[in-house]
């Protein structure tokens, strides 16, 4: 399961591991081209070359209406920020407004499975027109990053987001976070607390994204209260432990044994 998104802050060093170069990335689908615009022109560290898909549009005549480009980074990863260059031609002003109109409305996800309906959604682009050299804070747990964008029959864009002939350039995608699992901080050294779940935490502050069962709190640190067990700390003892004590705050069975006219672990069977 997917791990909730969490507030960000500042961090610095974090940004120094580049975790997306050289992995396997897939497009949707690819333009013809004198040069290869296949998914690997996005992350093989030369801005000069570039990934393209088949155009999109918001009219029926266009065969495709979305478009979409994923990295696989080989593991579960934790993310700190995402940053693209956009095909620019740099040689003609004018076609600026273009094209940041054809990548405006896109968005990013980050997922476990290469499903961006299993996925974070992080970011989500409406207005003013993305810049075509675009960063973003993205913090997260997972696997896949997912570039998604859309042109739908029917539906009214914002002004200056473009219907038609909607081409999809990514000339370098870096996805930037720890290398290492269970870590955090400005350089990826600090461990995260000893009851977060899978032994994950947020990058920048550490605090927990789910506690091991029976602990809450940001960072775990805290029992469940009196008289609850279980993950997330929403089980409720059964009540009936020796000396009406709780039950154990992992578990929930009373290790002190069970009050008179009951039995079993958590006691909870009538004798």
């Amino acid at each position: 399961m997917l791990t909730r998104y969490l507030p960000t802050l500042q961090c610095r060093r974090c940004e120094r591991y580049e975790l997306s170069k050289g992995k396997n990335a897939t497009q949707s689908t690819i333009q013809a081209c004198f040069s290869d615009c296949g998914p690997d022109k996005a992350i093989d560290g030369d801005v000069n070359t570039c990934m393209m898909t088949r155009e999109i549009g918001s009219i029926s005549a266009y065969r495709y209406k979305t478009v979409w480009w994923m990295i696989d980074l080989g593991d579960i990863h934790s993310i700190y920020s995402i940053s693209i260059i956009f095909k620019d031609f740099k040689d003609s002003g004018d076609y600026e407004m273009r094209q940041r109109g054809r990548f405006a409305g896109f968005s990013l996800f980050i997922s476990n499975s290469s499903s961006r309906e299993d996925g974070l959604l992080c970011y989500k682009n409406t207005l003013p027109l993305p810049p075509l050299e675009f960063n973003t804070t993205c913090i997260g747990y997972g696997r896949y990053v997912i570039y998604y964008n859309e042109r739908l029959d029917g539906v009214t864009y914002p002004e200056g987001y473009q219907i038609l002939n909607v081409y999809t350039n990514l000339c370098e995608v870096k996805v930037q976070g720890c290398s290492k699992t269970g870590v955090y901080g400005e350089n990826c050294s600090l461990p995260c607390p000893a009851n977060c779940q899978d032994k994950r935490c947020n990058i920048v502050n550490g605090t927990c994204l789910g506690c091991l069962p029976g602990y809450m709190g940001e960072m775990c640190q805290e029992e469940c209260s009196f008289g609850w067990h279980g993950k997330e700390c929403t089980r409720q003892c059964m009540g009936h432990c020796r000396g009406n004590i709780t039950c154990n705050h992992v578990t929930g069975n009373c290790h002190e044994g069970c009050a008179a006219g009951w039995m079993g672990n958590q006691c909870d069977e009538r004798t």
